[in-house]
């Protein structure tokens, strides 16, 4: 749903709609000539409600109610990333979907995961984005300007790795931050049925492989 301006009772109605009859399918509420007053404000309204993701980008406001499946690749990404970070000794410290923005650049945005690596910054090294409807505002550009390092999307059961080199991202076959890690691999176990199982495979696996490699 596409709408103009409005102030900030309107969006909350709107929100609410978006969430009344308890259907599992995301949906998108686009704006244009947005304020950053009243992004701000919608913020405030929706506190840390998981049920709604809000992007901000110069005037232009998106609300998505995630469905249930992007919420299960989301959190099975996030589980095999820590778990390679833990299991080779890389320091990491997850921030989740912490609001990311610069009132300088109108910019603002919620990803579905992020990391800094090796130590703590205002700003996260990683942010992972998974991309089950189309259409909405682009979020690269967000994060372009407010200068996070490396971008993953996943969508359409691809992973596409976008990294920041001289202030434009370049789109590379690994990670730069975790230039060992076997992204197919690591992509393989999304669509396991039991996490406990993915994530206990996923480990073996790679002790397996670490081990082959020393002989």
């Amino acid at each position: 749903m596409v709408i103009s301006s409005a102030n900030t009772q309107s969006f909350v109605k709107l929100i609410e709609y978006l969430n009344c009859d308890g259907i599992d399918s995301e949906r998108l509420l686009i704006s244009t000539d947005i304020s950053w007053n009243i992004y701000e404000n919608l913020l405030k309204y929706l506190g840390n409600s998981p049920y709604f993701k809000v992007i901000y980008n110069q005037g232009n406001l998106q609300v998505m109610s995630p469905s249930s499946r992007h919420e299960i690749y989301k959190k099975m990404l996030g589980m095999l990333v820590e778990n390679y970070c833990l299991e080779t000794g890389i320091r990491f410290y997850p921030l989740g979907s912490t609001t990311l923005k610069s009132q300088d650049k109108l910019k603002g945005i919620e990803p579905d995961q992020c990391y800094c690596i090796g130590s703590k910054k205002r700003i996260p090294d990683l942010a992972i984005e998974v991309v089950i409807t189309s259409g909405g505002i682009q979020t690269l550009e967000i994060y372009q300007g407010l200068g996070v390092s490396e971008v993953w999307f996943w969508q359409n059961g691809e992973l596409q790795v976008f990294c920041l080199q001289n202030s434009e991202y370049l789109q590379k076959n690994n990670s730069q931050l975790l230039p060992n890690l076997d992204l197919d691999l690591l992509v393989s176990y999304l669509d396991w049925d039991d996490p406990f199982d993915a994530i206990w495979d996923f480990k073996e696996r790679r002790k397996k492989e670490e081990e082959r490699r020393k002989k």
